[in-house]
């Protein structure tokens, strides 16, 4: 089951979202525009940006692609 989670900032304005649920554990980042800014998989443990580039290779944390 798809579950979708929303990033907030300081202000409580969204500034993307985070949607789990995906094959093998993956999540999906994007930002308040829709843009893919990343993924990450459970299954490898790592976070990859939009270009394929892996910016975590020892958690699955979209967290860490919204530019706070």
């Amino acid at each position: 089951m798809l579950k979708t989670e929303y990033v907030r900032d300081g202000k409580y304005q969204i500034i993307g979202n985070g949607t789990s649920g995906l094959a093998a554990g993956g999540t999906v980042a994007r930002d308040s525009n829709g843009k893919i800014l990343g993924r990450s998989s459970e299954l490898f443990g790592t976070t990859r940006d939009a270009k394929g580039s892996l910016t975590s290779t020892n958690q699955a944390d979209v967290n860490t692609l919204f530019n706070w």
